[in-house]
């Protein structure tokens, strides 16, 4: 879900061109929910192979990487490992609500209504380890780093971003932002086309966000912001405070510097009912450090390994064996510009 303060972040749409020789730390769960629920066939089950294994998230990933790399990109995926304790209740709601969206499927599926199969299939996406895996031996393979975090991916996606290990962090999510990623790049692996309710296709092109662009626009400080996220409500505290709007929140954090009168204001205030720790769900977004780690270390692709994943989950070999051209094409375009950058 993330924080909603979108309404009030100024962002900049550019072209995959712009991003070419960066290096661009993704956070790997919130792409791997988008391939899963947007890569799927007409009545919104995943793509499948004849064993029924899930292959959405290896279409995603082969492909979309593919585009990425051949325009100059350098993507570098970054996985969750344990959540915070402060965000066990909003695992739990989606848990809840997965488990309603399967059975309105279900519904769906009985009286062969595609649109709401279309609609509730994409609300039941799991991560499985199996998916976990499978995806992190397919990006190896490709040639493209993966790291696993200590805790949430986009957090550490956003410190390699601090600590200017990586050019950009890479999610749709806002919260990046407030674990202080200098830019934020939202659109990056969704597709180029989306189509609309009215049955049109249109332009999906990246969005670019720079942090010190929206604390400016804002006028506040990246600590008000937090507190900003933290009124209209993060994974941690779903819903912030009820009444309290972006706008509204703005106005409250732009009269007080720490987070301590911006919070004492709104618990005095008659209109508003704080219910949840604020001290601890602004420290997780404050304090997040980052693992301390080896440089970022590009493998050598493995075409052999790419084929082998892939046709086990019966893709087209056509399409594989043009993929791998393509891999090989971008292989060796970097190997060359490598060279004339040494002499």
């Amino acid at each position: 879900m993330g924080v909603n303060i979108s309404e009030i972040i100024p962002k900049k749409e550019i072209a995959l061109s712009d991003l070419k020789g960066k290096t661009i730390a993704v956070d790997a769960f919130n792409t791997l929910y988008q391939f899963l629920t947007t890569i799927r066939q007409p009545d919104g089950t995943p793509l499948m192979d004849s064993r029924g294994n899930i292959t959405s998230h290896l279409s995603g990933l082969f492909y979309r990487n593919l585009n990425l790399m051949q325009d100059g990109i350098k993507p570098v995926y970054v996985f969750d490992g344990k959540p915070p304790e402060m965000k066990m209740a909003e695992i739990s709601r989606r848990k809840k609500a997965k488990e309603e969206a399967k059975e309105k499927y279900e519904e769906a599926k009985q009286k062969e209504d595609l649109d709401g199969m279309r609609k509730y299939a994409g609300r039941d996406v799991k991560i499985t380890q199996e998916v976990i895996d499978e995806s992190k031996e397919l990006l190896l393979a490709m040639g493209i780093p993966v790291i696993q975090a200590a805790g949430e991916g986009e957090a550490e996606a956003s410190s390699l971003a601090k600590q200017r290990r990586v050019w950009a962090s890479a999610s749709q999510d806002f919260d990046s932002i407030l674990y202080g990623t200098p830019v934020l790049i939202r659109n990056l692996t969704l597709s180029r086309k989306r189509k609309t309710s009215s049955g049109l296709y249109v332009d999906v092109n990246p969005e670019k966000i720079e942090l010190h662009s929206v604390l400016n626009k804002l006028s506040i400080s990246l600590s008000q912001l937090i507190c900003l996220a933290i009124l209209v409500g993060t994974d941690y505290n779903p819903g912030g405070v009820k009444g309290l709007g972006q706008k509204r929140a703005l106005e409250i954090v732009s009269k007080f510097e720490s987070p301590v009168e911006i919070f004492d204001f709104v618990k005095k205030s008659e209109k508003y009912d704080l219910d949840f720790n604020w001290q601890g769900i602004y420290k997780i977004f404050n304090e997040y450090g980052g693992d301390l780690r080896d440089d970022i270390k590009f493998p050598e692709a493995d075409k052999d390994k790419i084929k082998q994943i892939l046709k086990e989950r019966e893709f087209s070999e056509i399409r594989i064996d043009n993929g791998l051209e393509k891999l090989e094409k971008i292989k060796k375009a970097q190997s060359q510009k490598g060279l004339k950058e040494f002499f």
